[in-house]
C-alpha cells in the first residue's frame, strides 16, 4: 500500500478525491509502517517531533538492518543508520548501489550510513551548533553529533582536542562560537569530563555534555565521567548518556533550529 504524504492527503481531500473519514484513516496509518515482524518504522517522526528515526544496527542481523533500512528509504526518501558494523556498511552500501535513484554517504568515524534518494534535499534552518572535544579518542561519538545534527538542517562548528590538561587551546575555538553567536554547544569529553563544566562556565548558551567510555581504573567505561559531568556545579549544562552522540545530537538539534525559528521570525 503506498503511504501518501501530509500534503497529499490534505490535496486530495480539498479535491474531494478522499472523504473527511479516509484522510483520517490514512494519516493514523501514515505513521506507522510495518516490516512483516521485524520493526515498526515511525517514518513520520521528523514531521511531529523534528528529529527522524534513526536506525539503530547494534545487534541486529545485517539482512534485518538493510530490510529495514531499504523500506525506511521508500517511505522516506532517507535513513540514517547508526552503529554499523563494517559488514553493515558493505551490505548497506551494495543495496544502495542497486537503485538508481539513491546515494550512499559513509561516515566511518561516526560509523554512520545515510542513504538518499537523488531528489532529497536537506533544507538549511539556520541552526548554529559549536561542538567541542576533550581529546581525539572522543572525536568518533562528537561525529555521530556532527552526522545528525548536520542532517537536520544545521551548521555545525567544530573544534576538537581542547582538553582540560592545556586549557590554552580552549580559548581561540571558544572565541569563536561566541561571534557565530550559536544556538547550543556539545562538549563531548572522557576521563574527569572536566572540559564541558569549564565551558558552561565561560558561556551564556546551553550546553550538552557526553560523557565517553574512554576512561580506564576507578570509574572507568565512562562511568567516573558520568557522575562528574552530573555533579558540574556549573548552571546551564545538561548532560546525556555514555557515548550518547546520537542523544545529544538530537537535543542540541532541538534547541537550535527553535531558536533559529524565532530568529527567522
Amino acid at each position: 500500500m503506498r503511504m501518501f504524504t501530509l500534503r497529499e492527503i490534505l490535496e486530495k481531500t480539498a479535491c474531494s478525491e478522499l472523504s473527511v473519514e479516509e484522510a483520517e484513516k490514512l494519516v493514523r496509518l501514515q505513521a506507522i509502517v510495518e516490516l512483516e515482524c521485524i520493526a515498526k518504522i515511525d517514518y513520520k517522526r521528523e514531521e511531529r517531533k523534528g528529529v527522524p528515526e534513526i536506525i539503530l544496527a547494534e545487534n541486529k542481523t545485517v539482512q534485518d538492518t538493510v530490510d529495514i533500512a531499504m523500506k525506511m528509504l521508500e517511505a522516506a526518501g532517507r535513513v540514517i543508520i547508526s552503529r554499523c558494523t563494517l559488514q553493515h556498511v558493505e551490505a548497506l552500501r551494495a543495496s544502495a548501489g542497486t537503485l538508481t535513484d539513491a546515494v550512499c554517504n559513509v561516515y566511518e568515524k561516526a560509523r554512520i550510513v545515510v542513504i538518499k534518494k537523488k531528489d532529497y534535499v536537506v533544507v538549511s534552518s539556520g541552526g548554529r551548533i559549536g561542538l567541542l572535544t576533550a581529546g581525539t579518542s572522543d572525536i568518533a561519538v562528537a561525529e555521530e553529533v556532527r552526522v545528525i545534527a548536520e542532517e537536520m538542517g544545521c551548521c555545525v562548528y567544530v573544534g576538537y582536542d581542547l582538553g582540560v590538561a592545556g586549557i590554552h587551546r580552549l580559548l581561540e575555538p571558544l572565541k569563536d562560537l561566541v561571534v557565530k553567536d550559536v544556538d547550543v554547544v556539545v562538549v563531548v569529553a572522557g576521563r574527569e569530563g572536566a572540559l564541558p563544566s569549564v565551558v558552561a562556565g565561560m558561556i551564556n548558551v546551553p550546553v550538552i555534555a557526553v560523557p565517553t567510555s574512554n576512561s580506564y581504573g576507578f570509574g572507568g567505561k565512562g562511568v567516573g565521567t558520568l557522575m562528574a559531568m552530573l555533579q558540574s556545579c556549573s548552571l546551564g549544562m545538561a548532560v546525556v548518556n555514555i557515548d550518547a552522540g546520537i542523544s545529544a545530537g538530537a537535543m542540541a538539534t532541538l534547541i537550535a533550529n527553535r531558536a533559529a525559528k524565532f530568529r527567522k521570525s
